[in-house]
């Protein structure tokens, strides 16, 4: 695994961006797979639970499922299985009409798992979602999921009223192309009425990261179990998780933000020194 150029350096504001005045962070924008909380685990159960209710015989096992985690959509991940396995045309044709049942099949079973016990969210996602709504900054997600996917581990995690503490809820389902495009960002960030260089992106995946520096954001890597070992060196910031006060960061990483755990003011800190580098759209 490797960050960007605040990877390795503690990060210091450059004086002239710091004292500017201007609002610096009006949103903050999150992937929602692996980034709020690590639900690949439950997504592979819930696929392999819709292939047994079809009658089918495939499993995904973990390091399968590792692999195909390369592709980005729940739908488009059936795809490119099917793509690969050993079946004769007829089959892979009516298996390919099937996608869009399993996948309705798969989700249902995610949301039941959400619901029997929930997936908590990442060390500091809540604690930051809060510092940033204090600060007058608005939430808003862009993920290559499925709206209901989002609803139920919001509503799972952050109880019923979860989804309406966010401005904007954009999807892979209504852009013509999913991460490592950075189209659902630009609809983010269309629909926030925010310019790039006044929002930070929030992503545990080297296509997600991909995705937000194309639309041209400050992204916040924290990499999850099953990203680790991918390429962040795109990331402005790699951290292992956001951190919060009875689950600090390591020393090392603790000394490059200046704090324990990534606050509202070390991340307004790391954006009015990187800003200036990202692209002019004020």
């Amino acid at each position: 695994m490797s960050g960007g150029a605040a990877y390795a350096a503690r990060i210091e504001p450059s004086g002239e961006e710091a004292e500017a005045g201007e609002p610096r962070i009006e949103a903050l924008i999150f992937d929602v797979d692996g980034t709020l909380a690590d639900t690949e685990e439950v997504h592979r159960q819930a696929f392999n639970d819709a292939f047994t209710a079809h009658g089918l015989e495939f499993h995904w096992s973990r390091e399968l499922y590792g692999g195909l985690l390369q592709v980005t959509g729940g739908k488009e991940r059936l795809a490119a299985f099917l793509q690969h396995i050993s079946l004769g045309d007829r089959e892979r044709s009516r298996l390919s009409a099937l996608i869009p049942r399993l996948h309705a099949t798969k989700t249902a079973f995610y949301r039941e798992r959400l619901e029997r016990g929930g997936v908590p969210l990442r060390p500091g996602v809540r604690r930051l979602m809060s510092e940033g709504r204090a600060a007058g900054v608005r939430l808003a997600i862009a993920s290559t999921t499925s709206p209901d996917n989002v609803s139920a581990l919001l509503e799972g995690a952050l109880g019923q009223d979860g989804p309406d503490g966010f401005s904007v809820i954009a999807t892979g389902d209504v852009v013509p192309r999913k991460k490592p495009a950075p189209d659902v960002y630009l609809l983010a960030l269309r629909q926030l009425g925010v310019t790039p260089r006044r929002a930070v992106a929030f992503e545990d995946s080297a296509m997600g990261v991909a995705a937000a520096k194309g639309a041209g954001l400050l992204t916040v890597a924290t990499p999850s179990e099953w990203t680790r070992d991918q390429d962040f060196a795109a990331a402005d910031l790699v951290l292992p998780s956001l951190g919060d006060p009875d689950s600090p960061l390591g020393a090392a990483d603790a000394w490059r933000i200046g704090a324990p755990y990534l606050g509202f003011e070390q991340l307004t800190i790391l954006h009015a020194a990187i800003r200036p580098r990202l692209a002019h759209s004020d």
